[in-house]
């Protein structure tokens, strides 16, 4: 079998949750055939590849993206009005790369598709024997957008956005033959909107540790919070922690200190304070993570499933975050996790996985069991394969009725 992976991720990278999902989804792929890879946009990483003495996987080529933004008022109107139209991001590839990508396509029996935004790259709209990880349904993050939204401007920006984007939705059944989502209950959302088109749920996962993982709380106590800070949902939510909640905890606990890992949290984008350790991308994340009292995932807006909540059970870490932010993992409160959506509430439940270690420890034992029934990636790979299978399936009886198909004679 051959298998070709378009993705706006270069290989060897994997600073964020996205980035491992997409390195773990093409192992996947490659134990079920020979795997090429096309990178689209890849943010201008291509010198740290070619850098790489011992390269994993081929990258048969890459393309930059450019910018194709509507500017006046009824370019806007016809955007929002025609579902099918192309670059729904206001952005892609020229019309040379998607003629040089469907003839490379015409070589493989399936086509895996890392994000829709990465389809929605190339100025196309059905794309044969191909597989789409949609990841992030744009329909529910922008919705979470919408209800965060200040000033009627911004509301009828994202208003206007968010129509634009459920009939396009809609419509995915013509444009891919097999789906892929994170969770069971993005899975339940698109059969609720009656998408005829296969779906297969991949969840987001980790590797665990060699070794059984042991937590070493320090004192000073420490909460934590893991992720990129350049991707907006994390920046507003950890803004939304240090202003509402951080303060709170600081009452009751005043030695507590916030430890902030991931690329550009040592940058100007940390939130300003004292007993605030922005840390920046860091080597060795387990050990860090291994000293909080908790993991805060305090997610305001978004869609899909964190994966640094999968991260969190890997290291047995207790987790804090907020119902959205644990969206697609089933928590139940005070059980697996804590779910907390108001400032007080977050605060208590920081301050009490603090006052006790003996229940927090507990709550992320049983998380750590579900962890590795659910969430690492040896549990998933099966779920690729069945994708990947279906998509050969449905390939084979789509070509198979344009056989049988009857011809009309006059």
């Amino acid at each position: 079998m051959r298998i070709l992976y378009l993705t706006p991720y270069w290989p060897h990278r994997v600073t964020s949750a996205s980035e491992v999902r997409a390195l773990n989804v093409v192992r996947a792929l490659r134990e079920r055939g020979e795997v090429e890879i096309v990178v689209v946009g890849g943010e201008g990483a291509e010198e740290e590849w070619m850098a790489v003495a011992e390269k994993e996987f081929r990258v048969a080529c890459s393309f930059p993206i450019a910018t194709y933004a509507p500017r006046r008022f009824y370019e806007k109107l016809a955007e929002t009005l025609d579902p099918r139209r192309h670059y729904p991001d206001c952005y892609g590839v020229d019309q040379k790369a998607l003629q040089r990508i469907q003839k490379i396509a015409q070589e493989f029996d399936v086509v895996w598709f890392c994000k829709l935004r990465t389809a929605d790259n190339f100025p196309a709209w059905a794309w044969p024997r191909s597989v789409v990880d949609i990841d992030d349904l744009p329909t529910m993050y922008e919705r979470s957008v919408f209800r965060m939204e200040v000033g009627i401007r911004k509301r009828l920006a994202s208003a206007r956005r968010l129509l634009h984007l459920f009939h396009r939705e809609r419509l995915i059944s013509e444009r891919f033959s097999v789906l892929v989502v994170c969770s069971e209950a993005d899975k339940r959302y698109l059969q609720k909107r009656k998408i005829r088109t296969p779906l297969h749920v991949v969840p987001n996962g980790y590797t665990p540790p060699a070794e059984l993982p042991v937590r070493r709380p320090v004192q000073p106590p420490r909460i934590g919070f893991i992720g990129i800070f350049d991707y907006a949902p994390n920046l507003d939510g950890i803004s939304w922690f240090a202003r509402e909640c951080w303060p709170r905890v600081k009452k009751e606990i005043p030695d507590a200190r916030l430890r902030l890992v991931g690329r550009r949290s040592d940058s100007s984008l940390k939130p300003p304070g004292v007993d605030i350790d922005g840390l920046g991308w860091v080597a060795d994340a387990a050990a860090e993570i291994s000293t909080w009292s908790a993991m805060i995932v305090p997610i305001q807006r978004g869609a899909g499933t964190r994966g640094k909540i999968a991260h969190g059970l890997s290291l047995k870490c207790p987790i804090v975050s907020t119902t959205l932010g644990a969206h697609g993992y089933e928590f139940t409160n005070s059980y697996d996790g804590f779910l907390a959506d108001s400032p007080a509430d977050f605060a208590n439940a920081c301050i009490r996985t603090i006052r006790n270690p003996e229940e927090a420890a507990a709550m992320a034992d049983r998380a750590w069991l579900r962890f590795l029934e659910n969430w690492t990636w040896d549990a998933i790979k099966p779920r690729i394969w069945d994708a990947v299978d279906d998509c050969l399936r449905f390939s084979e009886c789509r070509a198979e009725q344009r056989v049988n198909r009857p011809v009309l004679t006059r």
